[in-house]
């Protein structure tokens, strides 16, 4: 599905992350974890045409290169990246920030389709439709964040640390919700730095360290492997 190989990409300064190979299955989760500054986020970013990508690099999604595309096309695509901090928009409805996930589509009757797919999906935001974002919590913001995504049809989400700032009970509810969403034949690429549940629901991962691929397995090799236990797993 996805094909990245020998990824090199920064922010104009020197490469943040060099020669980086990672590929993503039809309904797979797939996670990379590493230590602050791996350069992790970096490679959701540059998926979604957002870094400088140095010549060399290629980003196939279904044998087709996405290295030069604009993000509005890769989304067109069937890609969605969730950036880290649950970046919605606080003063806007719960359903108008819906609503800005379907900004690629002018077809009200599919727009209407995807509203009550997300509302089935999640009830707290059909409950809570009309309210402004910021009076959510922080588990809802994220569900909320992940809702938007949805709107617009993806087949693929790349979601960077959907777990950050989560109580425990809410962290383990968001990942329930990705195994659904990836049960439903979308498939889930993300960084996370709650290692061991991600790795729990993911059926392969990788880890990066200074910029490059250290290890990669499946989410249970990963888990039992003593080196990334004990280097990342804080085993």
């Amino acid at each position: 599905m996805l094909i990245v190989e020998n990824l090199t990409a920064g922010y104009g300064g020197p490469p943040i992350i060099k020669d980086v190979s990672i590929e993503v299955r039809e309904k797979e989760i797939v996670t990379i974890i590493g230590p602050n500054g791996a350069g992790k986020s970096t490679v959701l970013r540059s998926i979604f045409g957002i870094t400088k990508i140095e010549k060399g690099s290629s980003i196939k999604y279904f044998s087709n290169e996405l290295v030069g595309l604009s993000t509005k096309d890769i989304t067109r695509n069937g890609i969605c990246y969730d950036p880290q901090g649950r970046s919605i928009f606080p003063s806007l409805t719960v359903e108008e920030n819906l609503e800005m996930g379907a900004f690629i589509s002018n077809d009200k009757n599919k727009i209407r389709e995807n509203m009550d797919y997300v509302y089935k999906k999640f009830p707290i935001l059909k409950k809570r439709r009309y309210e402004p974002a910021k009076t959510l919590s922080g588990g809802e913001q994220q569900i909320l964040s992940l809702g938007r995504c949805l709107m617009s049809n993806p087949e693929l989400l790349l979601l960077d640390e959907p777990s950050i700032g989560l109580a425990p009970q809410i962290v383990e509810e968001v990942f329930e919700k990705l195994q659904e969403i990836r049960d439903t034949g979308v498939s889930i690429l993300m960084v996370e730095q709650n290692a061991s549940q991600a790795l729990k629901i993911s059926d392969r991962g990788y880890v990066l360290e200074l910029g490059q691929n250290r290890y990669e397995g499946s989410g249970k090799d990963l888990l039992k492997d003593p080196k990334v236990g004990e280097l990342y797993l804080g085993k």
